[in-house]
C-alpha cells in the first residue's frame, strides 16, 4: 500500500498490484484484503482562484462539510489533529480523529486517520498553478479501508455506491464555493444553506 509522505516526498495513494481498476476517468479502484474493501479515489478540477487562497480555505478542515456532503462536521482540535463526524443511515453518525501528515503551504495538505479509528482513511489535496494563468488545478486522492460485517456496511453507506462520483461532485462544489461564494443546492443540502468562503481570505470562525 502506498503511504503519505512527509516533507518533500510525493504524496501518493497508489493501489496494490492486486487492485481491480474500474473503467473510470476518476482513477477509482477497489481491493479486497482479508475481508476488508480498500477504496482508492483520484479526481481533479481546475478552479479560477490562486493556489494560496484555495490552500488557506481547505487548510481549515472545519470548511470541509460545506462541500463534502457525507460530512456533518469537522472540529479542528489542534494544528495537527481534527475530529471528523460523518452522516450515517437512520440519522446516526460515525466519528474518527485524523492528523495532518504533510503540509506544504500553497502546495499540499495530506491527512490520515489515527490508529484505531472506526473509519481508516487517508487523503491528500494538491494545488498546482494551471497552464496559461487559468487558475489552479486541485487534485484530490483519497483511500478508505472499509472493514467487513455490520460496521463495514454502515461505513460503506457513508460514501454511497459510487464513491468516485461523490468525490467528483464534492470537488465540483468546492469549485462553486470558491468561485461564486455558494454552491448549487442538491436535495441533500437544500436545507443547509449556501457555503461562503471568507471574504478577507482568513479562516471562518
Amino acid at each position: 500500500m502506498g503511504s503519505l509522505g512527509r516533507g518533500g516526498a510525493d504524496v501518493s495513494l497508489e493501489g496494490a498490484a492486486d487492485s481491480v481498476v474500474a473503467p473510470s476517468v476518476l482513477g477509482l479502484s477497489f481491493q479486497l484484503r482479508e475481508g476488508r474493501k480498500i477504496v482508492d479515489v483520484k479526481t481533479a478540477v481546475t478552479v479560477n482562484k490562486a493556489p494560496d487562497e484555495l490552500y488557506r480555505y481547505w487548510h481549515d478542515f472545519a470548511h470541509l462539510p460545506q462541500f463534502m456532503d457525507h460530512l456533518e462536521s469537522v472540529q479542528v482540535v489542534s494544528a495537527q489533529r481534527s475530529h471528523w463526524k460523518a452522516k450515517a443511515p437512520a440519522g446516526t453518525t460515525v466519528e474518527w480523529d485524523a492528523d495532518i501528515v504533510d503540509d506544504r503551504p500553497n502546495e499540499v495538505i495530506a491527512w490520515r486517520s489515527v490508529e484505531g479509528a472506526a473509519v481508516r482513511n487517508e487523503g491528500s489535496v494538491r494545488f498546482t498553478p494551471a497552464p496559461g494563468g487559468r487558475g489552479t488545478e486541485v487534485r484530490v486522492e483519497m483511500r478508505y479501508d472499509v472493514p467487513g460485517g455490520a460496521l463495514g456496511a454502515t461505513i460503506a453507506k457513508l460514501f454511497g455506491e459510487e464513491p468516485g462520483q461523490q468525490a467528483r461532485d464534492d470537488l465540483r462544489c468546492f469549485k462553486q464555493v470558491m468561485e461564486t461564494g455558494e454552491k448549487t443546492m442538491s436535495e441533500a443540502t437544500a436545507s443547509s444553506g449556501a457555503a461562503q468562503p471568507p471574504e478577507d481570505g482568513s479562516s471562518a470562525s
